[in-house]
């Protein structure tokens, strides 16, 4: 499995539905935000949106359209999702370079809605079958449940995760952590696997990895760090900062740890929201950073402008969206060259 930052031919995405359960009683503000993503997307790789049908695609079209978004590098595919979290029901790419040729594939991770929280959810488990039928490409299938936003690789051949997420119960019941080690090193090809703690507070899917701790280059991570003592999130953010600055790279070498701010308390409705810096996307010559309306987004944003020198990085607001209890990691997948 590449790391994010490599090429990308392609963005994958599935538009959210007005009957989806994603966005209660505020569905109509999301679909600008999906609008404003994909507008700065296409200035450098192609989208690819799943959407429910023929009717969906027309009413998606004219949103894009109406928000000036050019739609020559956009492809829709009638491939139905009862919701719209395409890191975790997505596909994943996996790449190799084999006899001289450079080859693709996808692997189909079980999807379960985050340990049968929100069924149904057999739309979604099907998209990667779909996607690689339509890129004609060999689907691996491992027969257990694994989200993508569960999961962070450095293409170099270490992963990290957490405990809270892949050793839950409402996931691979019959698994222990050795046994999920071999699956993760079987189906994406890594060596190395690190392990966190807890996710942040608010996070339905109990702990993801892309709301807590991301690589930005092979031996470097961004860690998302709780300034308040009083704060739900500060125990267990400096747990996992504690682990992050005795955990070593495949090569043996300590990871660089960067620290990144969080945006405060998020709520609506009075329930608290996974709000994290850390739910970046890594597009070609850009990163898309979801922004709260705090203070530390200006902060955030100069620290991964830093790190990723040779890309824009770009704030977008994510107020509205983060109501779905994710951000833009949440939503896209990323297709290698």
């Amino acid at each position: 499995m590449p790391a994010e930052w490599e090429p990308h031919t392609a963005t994958w995405l599935t538009w959210p539905r007005p009957e989806g359960i994603s966005f209660p009683d505020k569905y109509d503000t999301v679909p600008p935000v999906y609008a404003e993503l994909i507008r700065h997307l296409v200035q450098v790789e192609e989208v690819n949106i799943n959407v429910w049908n023929a009717e969906m695609e027309e009413q998606v079209r004219d949103l894009l359209r109406q928000h000036g978004t050019p739609l020559e590098r956009v492809r829709f595919h009638h491939f139905p999702s009862y919701e719209p979290w395409c890191r975790d029901h997505g596909p994943i790419f996996l790449v190799r370079e084999h006899a001289g040729r450079h080859e693709r594939a996808i692997v189909d991770w079980g999807y379960n809605a985050w340990g049968n929280k929100y069924p149904p959810f057999d739309l979604d488990d099907a998209i990667p079958q779909h996607v690689a039928a339509q890129r004609k490409l060999p689907l691996f299938s491992p027969g257990i449940v694994m989200e993508g936003g569960s999961i962070e690789v450095n293409g170099r051949g270490t992963l990290l995760t957490t405990e809270a997420c892949l050793l839950n119960p409402n996931r691979n019941p019959q698994l222990n952590q050795v046994q999920i080690e071999q699956y993760l090193r079987d189906y994406l090809g890594v060596t190395n696997i690190l392990w966190l703690g807890e996710g942040i507070v608010g996070d339905d899917t109990d702990g993801h990895i892309d709301d807590l701790t991301r690589f930005v280059n092979p031996t470097t991570v961004v860690t998302v760090v709780e300034e308040d003592p009083s704060d739900e999130n500060y125990s267990l953010l400096q747990e996992n900062l504690k682990r992050l600055r005795t955990l070593q790279t495949e090569a043996g070498r300590p990871l660089q740890v960067v620290e990144l701010p969080m945006p405060g308390v998020v709520e609506h409705q009075g329930q608290r929201l996974p709000a994290s810096y850390a739910n970046f996307y890594i597009a070609n010559q850009m990163v898309l950073v979801p922004a709260y309306r705090h203070a530390n987004d200006a902060i955030a944003l100069a620290i991964l402008q830093k790190l990723f020198p040779g890309r824009r990085v770009i704030g977008i607001d994510s107020t509205e969206l983060i109501w779905g209890l994710g951000s833009f990691h949440c939503i896209s997948q990323q297709e290698p060259l």
